[in-house]
């Protein structure tokens, strides 16, 4: 909800999944946790095909097979494969938020497609992307104006000059089934024109009741390459999904419910009259690809987004009888709202043209990429609804009549910029590398909401030393900013009404290690990012308010990561700790606050073995741990504890009937664990989400 931009599985159906965890691609396919994570390079860096394990940062490049084998049907899922990746306000049915070393990713600014920028302000379906690459830390060398703390790129499947075709069948409780297909085509002299089919539908039927919905996705994607130096890519994508949202519970009074004493499967938004959210999107892309002789290439790419969007949701929101406006009621009663935000439409334009390559200037070996980008990006006004329905209770025990419709004109916004980058990574030695990067952006926004027109340009640097002390050990220290814009309200209340405040510029210092030999990889890391915090001063006596910068959110964190690959077995851990606080503000009160819905301990734990006994047989078991986490910003009175989950999983590849086979299953929540996942701040209103009850998943893959 935007508000007002918003706001049975058994014991014998385990033994089943785990006798007959029986099928997909090819045959030599490992459960997920035996692929070399840290082989793998993450072009969100923008520093070309370095190994994770080879670079100065810290970064994800997670696959789609790795993700099925989770079960992962959204970006929310992202949860589950890394410690610095925790919930948002991910309220079921609606879109995945994420927050990365405890700061929340922007869905209009810390997301790209095929390294372009998108909006992901909805529901983005991932079946027909290669994987998802996650960069941690600030990104002003990336992204321009991004929120610090990480950002995710989803790389989009492309031909690959093959002839296969996958059909995936798969179900999950309560009435999930879905059907999707990979089917790619060769044709021409050579196979130089290829064409990619990706198509999915699937019947949502969660444990969460009143979350019936559907959804469905086409996507193509052809290649053409006439000479070997040159090769053309276009593709198209249309997604839809319609589904109730789920509301979230809140504290009661001034107590947090024990999770205990609810139903995880009850959903507040049951009213006769409750509408699904539906998600429209087509998102197409160009992109051609020149390679000047040996050493340089040339990449020219434009995208296309556009969203449409009907937000709708009965929502409750705060207390009028006790005068709480963000929480519910002591007495489990809140106040309802009818919201409805219909035809809302978000279109993006973006293109880029980039030169990449590799040159030898005063005896230093330079690895280099420099371009341009522009962006252009559009809110257009839409009618919406906001208005009291009456009073309902924590239980979902209460139906109250639908409201008179009073519609009104939500406001739109325009935003663009330019973007000029340069990065180079220097061998300033056989063992050390210097790597930099430089972003200039220049943005202009508009805003009709609070008649706003303002330009901004700003640099963000970035700079890492990286030596390899050893062939398995690199030790590397990075500095860089990234930046955020902010703008008073065009309000006759603010001393500074419409004015831009100066560039909001966080920092980042980070230190790590990266060890990785054949068997085994680990790394340690640890950050400090400030980000300035702007807020409202305002006075009571005069009644004005001034937008200001006061004080900054400063997280300072350790990460540590390792894998084990030896014989039949593989382990993967991750672990987080953060140390969130707020400095400098003008009320000494906030000071040494910590965040809300920020934990302060994260670890993920897995386990792989593979069987010998029986050939393409793997079985898999997770472990994840999140530690308690405040609800209140103001006040770190009143938090959440702590959880810890389970889960197993289970995969048999063969070849049978001609075909290869794939069958997964896996239980998420193994024992049935009762807490609150998440305590999101939103819409100035604390909201708790509950962990998902114990669900069963089984898929069945084959390649044709």
């Amino acid at each position: 909800m935007a508000l007002p931009y918003r706001t049975r599985f058994t014991l014998h159906a385990l033994a089943l999944a785990a006798l007959h965890a029986t099928c997909a691609g090819q045959a030599a396919e490992q459960v997920t946790i035996t692929g070399r994570l840290d082989a793998l390079p993450a072009s969100v860096a923008g520093f070309g095909d370095a190994p994770l394990s080879k670079s100065p940062f810290q970064a994800l490049s997670l696959s789609r097979s790795q993700l099925e084998d989770v079960g992962a049907n959204a970006l929310s899922a992202l949860t589950r494969l890394d410690a610095s990746i925790a919930d948002a306000y991910n309220a079921p049915g609606y879109w995945s938020a994420l927050t990365v070393r405890g700061f929340v990713l922007d869905n209009h600014y810390n997301y790209l497609r095929d390294g372009l920028p998108i909006n992901a302000e909805t529901a983005i379906a991932l079946e027909n992307k290669e994987r998802i690459e996650v960069l941690k830390g600030t990104t002003g060398a990336q992204a321009g104006t991004s929120a610090p703390g990480g950002l995710a790129n989803l790389v989009v499947k492309r031909p690959r000059g093959s002839d296969q075709s996958v059909v995936f069948l798969g179900w999950s409780e309560r009435g999930n089934f879905k059907a999707a297909a990979d089917l790619e085509r060769r044709f021409g002299d050579g196979g130089a024109l290829g064409l990619r089919l990706n198509a999915a539908v699937e019947s949502l039927d969660p444990q969460i009741h009143d979350a019936k919905g559907q959804r469905h996705l086409l996507a193509l994607a052809g290649s053409a390459q006439p000479t070997a130096d040159r090769r053309f890519d276009a593709e198209i994508e249309i997604s839809h999904q319609s589904q109730p949202s789920m509301a979230g519970f809140s504290m009661l009074g001034d107590r947090v419910p024990s999770a205990r004493s609810i139903d995880p499967r009850l959903n507040l938004n049951n009213q006769t009259w409750s509408k699904p959210v539906v998600f429209d999107g087509t998102t197409a892309s160009l992109r051609w690809t020149e390679t000047l002789g040996a050493d340089w290439q040339l990449q020219a790419q434009v995208m296309s987004q556009r969203l449409r969007t009907d937000d709708r949701i009965a929502f409750p929101y705060g207390c009028t009888a006790e005068e709480k406006w963000d929480r519910y009621c002591s007495d489990g009663s809140f106040d309802l709202y009818d919201y409805r935000s219909e035809g809302e439409r978000r279109d993006t334009v973006a293109g880029a043209l980039t030169l990449n390559g590799r040159a030898q200037w005063w005896g230093l070996a330079h690895q280099l990429s420099t371009g341009v980008q522009w962006s252009d990006f559009r809110l257009h006004p839409n009618e919406q609804i906001y208005q009291p329905a009456g009073t309902g209770q924590i239980d979902g025990s209460v139906q109250v009549p639908a409201p008179v419709p009073e519609p009104y004109t939500a406001a739109g916004r325009h935003e663009r910029s330019t973007e000029l980058h340069l990065r180079d990574h220097l061998a300033l030695g056989q063992d050390t590398g210097l790597w930099l990067g430089l972003r200039h952006s220049a943005l202009q926004r508009s805003n009709d909401a609070n008649a706003t027109d303002y330009r901004q340009s700003f640099t963000t640097p970035w700079v890492a030393l990286s030596h390899q002390w050893t062939d398995a050990l690199l030790v590397y220290g990075s500095w860089g900013q990234g930046v955020e814009s902010d703008v008073a309200p065009s309000l006759p209340n603010y001393t500074n009404a419409g004015q831009a405040l100066p560039a909001l510029k966080s920092e980042q210092v980070e230190l790590g290690l990266k060890f990785s030999q054949a068997e085994w990889n680990a790394s340690l890391t640890a950050f400090d990012i400030r980000r300035p915090t702007a807020d409202d001063l305002c006075d009571d006596a005069s009644g004005t308010c001034t937008r200001r910068i006061d004080g900054n959110a400063r997280h300072r964190g350790i990460e540590a990561s390792g894998e084990l690959h030896t014989g039949q077995l593989t382990l993967q851990a991750s672990g987080m700790w953060l140390r969130a606080r707020r400095e400098g503000a003008s009320d000494e009160a906030l000071n040494g606050r910590t965040p809300p819905n920020v934990a302060e301990r994260n670890l993920r734990l897995m386990a792989g073995w593979q069987f010998t006994e029986i050939t393409g047989l793997s079985a898999q078991a997770s472990l994840s741990y999140e530690g308690p986490r405040y609800v209140l910003p103001d006040d770190n009175s009143a938090r959440i504890p702590g959880w810890t989950t389970a889960g197993l999983a289970a995969r048999y590849a063969t070849r049978a009937l001609g075909h290869e086979w794939l069958l997964r299953a896996g239980v998420d929540n193994l024992f049935d664990r009762r807490a609150w996942r998440e305590s999101p701040y939103q819409f100035s209103h604390a909201y708790l989400y509950p962990l998902e009850p114990r669900s069963f998943r089984i898929s069945l893959q084959t390649s044709l």
